[in-house]
């Protein structure tokens, strides 16, 4: 069976290094990191009195866990103006937190090598739950200072309206 319906002369899987994070439907600069989309059902185990001694198992709560988005500090404010939402330190008694809108749904997208659109999924009920403004700061390194934002989420689809791109021969 063919791995790509479209391009069946293709054989190698997506790479991992094109990418693009989508929210409040514009694209958000300079990020170069995202963790993976990872669920994890729970395992119910139960036996009745008269079963041999093994026990069935069934599906029970589905957890989703908390994606990492990471790049290099620039004066752009998306991050930290996202994370204020959860807790705004200078808010004063009452406007610490903004409930109206702390929550986003968010779009990753995945590119092929050529940069034609690929894959998408679609992230639901985002908010930030931790933020690095800075990383440690060393004068002997050599690295870029990266900040990050870790985004609790309540499920994630793939979006099925993102077909599979016809590649071009050159």
């Amino acid at each position: 069976m063919a791995q790509f319906s479209v391009n069946t002369q293709r054989f190698d899987p997506y790479k991992n290094f094109k990418f693009r994070v989508k929210w409040d439907g514009k694209y958000v600069a300079g990020v170069s990191k995202v963790s993976s989309l990872k669920r994890t059902t729970e395992v119910v185990k139960h036996r009745e009195g008269g079963d041999p001694s093994s026990t069935r198992k069934s599906p029970g709560r589905t957890e989703y866990e908390a994606i990492t988005l990471e790049r290099g500090v620039t004066h752009d404010p998306e991050f930290e103006d996202w994370a204020n939402k959860i807790w705004n330190y200078g808010g004063g008694l009452g406007e610490e937190v903004s409930l109206k809108d702390f929550r986003k749904e968010m779009i990753l997208e995945v590119y092929n090598e050529a940069g034609q659109l690929a894959i998408a999924y679609k992230i639901y009920r985002c908010w930030v739950s931790e933020f690095q403004a800075l990383p440690d700061l060393d004068s002997n390194a050599n690295a870029v200072a990266i900040e990050h934002i870790k985004l609790e989420n309540e499920g994630w689809e793939r979006d099925n309206e993102v077909a599979e791109p016809t590649e071009k021969k050159f």
